[in-house]
């Protein structure tokens, strides 16, 4: 039986997290169908506009992000009591950027907002929705799929109903789960190099640095944020190495990466380098609602009433590797 979302994602506290929405049946509906030919890789791009339009309206800070052929990665933080000082203005103005009226014209907009501004009892939902993590991946995802119906002229489910979310507990999950999403091309061999890939954060990140040499130096910024995010303080030059370099351990296969090779902020991240990669691939198949270290599964099993949660046993191994 799955387990409430709920149960894990809490309304009054900020929570980061690591969210996984595919479409039905695994089905090649945004890139290129290998059966039959036909492109829809012009989807991936509506996809990459909508993550930065929800970033752009919700309490959220988006850290790293993904766009796959069926499926796709989020990497965010969420702060349910942000919009809570938000005036009426701003959560009308927010709410009908995502949900245009379908005139698209300015006075049809102000309309919109007006109405929404003058319901109290509704202005109060939608204020709590910019604050939710479930409403965020609907609004995310739903508009895509009636939008790709339509290109099929079809009707019916495009994502899968449930998307998975992972909580994130500390800055070391954040990274790993970050370098995870941003290597999904390479791991799924649709990139060799970052510089290759499309339709991710580390690629957006690749190109402003080339742009913009000055930012390679600065502390790392989400991609879109509305809230004050808790990323750690890593310069961009130091993530970008980093994340190559835990792609070439995995491309490689070997997951032994030493002290030598390894860039030097890995060594204030991990004691041992030689973990990294194994945390960092973990992400997608040995954890499964909880990131961290040992005693934090252990302490949200102890939450749930629970005697144990996937991914425990992996984490005390974790820490064994010398």
């Amino acid at each position: 039986m799955a387990q409430p979302r709920s149960q894990l994602v809490s309304t009054d506290e900020r929570g980061v997290f690591h969210c996984v929405q595919r479409c039905v049946r695994r089905a090649w509906l945004c890139g290129e169908d290998k059966y039959t030919g036909i492109s829809f890789e012009h989807r991936k791009q509506w996809v990459t506009d909508r993550i930065a339009l929800v970033g752009q309206c919700f309490a959220v800070a988006i850290h790293a992000y993904a766009v796959m052929s069926n499926h796709l990665h989020l990497v965010l933080e969420v702060d349910p009591l942000a919009p809570a000082h938000w005036c009426a203005e701003d959560i009308a103005q927010r709410w009908v950027r995502l949900f245009p009226p379908r005139e698209a014209t300015a006075s049809a907009f102000e309309m919109k907002c007006q109405s929404v501004m003058n319901d109290p009892i509704r202005l109060g939902v939608i204020r709590q929705r910019l604050g939710c993590l479930s409403w965020l991946m609907k609004c995310l995802v739903e508009p895509i799929a009636r939008r790709a119906n339509a290109e099929d002229l079809c009707k019916g489910r495009f994502w899968e109903g449930r998307f998975k979310s992972q909580v994130l507990k500390d800055e070391k999950a954040l990274l790993a789960a970050m370098a995870y999403v941003d290597l999904n091309p390479i791991r799924a061999g649709i990139a060799n190099r970052m510089e290759d890939q499309q339709h991710t954060s580390v690629s957006e990140r690749i190109q402003e640095a080339n742009d913009r040499p000055q930012l390679r130096a600065c502390v790392m910024q989400p991609r879109v944020a509305t809230i004050t995010p808790a990323l750690p303080d890593i310069r961009l030059r130091d993530y970008l190495e980093l994340v190559e370099w835990t792609g070439k351990q995995l491309r490689d296969g070997q997951c032994k990466g030493t002290s030598e090779t390894a860039p030097a902020i890995l060594e204030q991240i991990e004691k041992n380098v030689s973990r990294w990669p194994v945390r960092v691939k973990a992400i997608g198949s040995r954890y499964w609602r909880v990131v961290g270290e040992a005693q934090d599964l252990v302490d949200t099993a102890k939450a749930l009433g629970q005697r144990w949660l996937r991914g425990i046993g992996f984490a005390r191994s974790l820490g064994k590797i010398r």
